[in-house]
């Protein structure tokens, strides 16, 4: 072969080492892309006992790279709650540092109630409800939207709705108050808070009677001895008003009990609306909170 030949055949095989080095880059720089917009997050539901009342979550997202994010939104959907729950930040949104988690408080719409059959009673257990989460955040310059699927340990989603849920049934049929009243006793070691049920006027196609089927106590109200609290107790709508007097003692006197009080005063009725049972909390006035803490310091103090 001659100088001119081997020099061509060396040129082109130069050639085409450049030219698949030139395809390869390409597809290099797609999958690095790829990963470069992988989620770097991970979500989560949970709910802090003093929004127990509330109905309102935290969305807690989990930055899981090197790098800070930045949050600007976070929506999460669910069958449960088909209007779905979000949380906006402020213009300059959220940071969230690499490592850390940050817990964004959203409040939950009206749930989807189908009949108590339907709701079948694993709707309240963990896990039980899929939601996902669909995230707007920053890396560096770079803007993403992400859709993660949202763990939810603790069955907030299905615990919210089945409260809800009931509590919408039962609020057709009467209304459930604590006057803000406290009777203490002359010895200081009980006291009285009185439940109020007002029957409503009767609605078509609602329940017509809820029962009452016990009151539980809390982390700080406990049934009085010798004074047993209602249980078994019916209500019907269009019926008259009632009051009940329930007399209690502190269920707790550690010194953390009324200073980390979140629930306390959330009065629970396990109640039975045309099938759908549950659990019903009857929140104190902020007049009533205040007043029980103040005879449940009294009281453990005293005694």
């Amino acid at each position: 072969m001659d100088g001119a030949a081997q020099g061509k055949r060396r040129w082109s095989a130069t050639a085409a080492v450049v030219l698949a080095a030139a395809v390869a880059v390409p597809a290099l720089q797609g999958c690095s892309t790829e990963a470069a917009v992988a989620a770097p997050l991970t979500a989560e539901l949970n709910q802090f006992r003093d929004n127990y009342g509330r109905q309102i979550i935290e969305i807690q997202l989990s930055n899981t790279s090197s790098v800070p994010l930045t949050i600007f939104s976070a929506e999460v959907s669910s069958s449960l709650f088909p209007a779905g729950t979000s949380w906006r930040a402020m213009p300059e949104g959220t940071e969230v540092p690499p490592g850390q988690t940050k817990s964004l408080p959203a409040m939950l719409p009206a749930p989807a109630c189908g009949s108590p059959g339907a709701d079948a009673d694993a709707d309240t257990s963990a896990g039980a409800a899929p939601a996902e989460v669909k995230v707007s955040f920053r890396q560096g310059s770079t803007s993403s939207d992400v859709h993660l699927p949202a763990a939810d340990p603790f069955g907030v989603l299905p615990r919210n709705r089945a409260e809800l849920c009931l509590a919408q049934e039962a609020g057709r049929i009467a209304r459930m108050d604590l006057a803000p009243e406290l009777e203490v006793a002359a010895d200081g070691r009980t006291a009285v808070v009185r439940l109020q049920v007002t029957p409503r006027a009767p609605e078509a196609g609602t329940p017509r009677t809820l029962t009452i089927e016990s009151v539980e106590g809390t982390t700080l109200l406990a049934e009085a001895p010798n004074s047993p609290w209602p249980r078994g107790v019916m209500v019907a709508a269009g019926g008259s008003p009632g009051e009940f007097r329930l007399r209690f003692r502190p269920a707790r006197c550690d010194p953390h009990a009324v200073a980390e009080d979140k629930v306390g005063t959330l009065l629970p009725l396990r109640l039975d609306v045309g099938g759908r049972r549950g659990v019903f909390k009857v929140p104190a006035g902020a007049a009533l909170t205040g007043r029980i803490h103040a005879f449940v310091t009294a009281a453990c103090t005293a005694h």
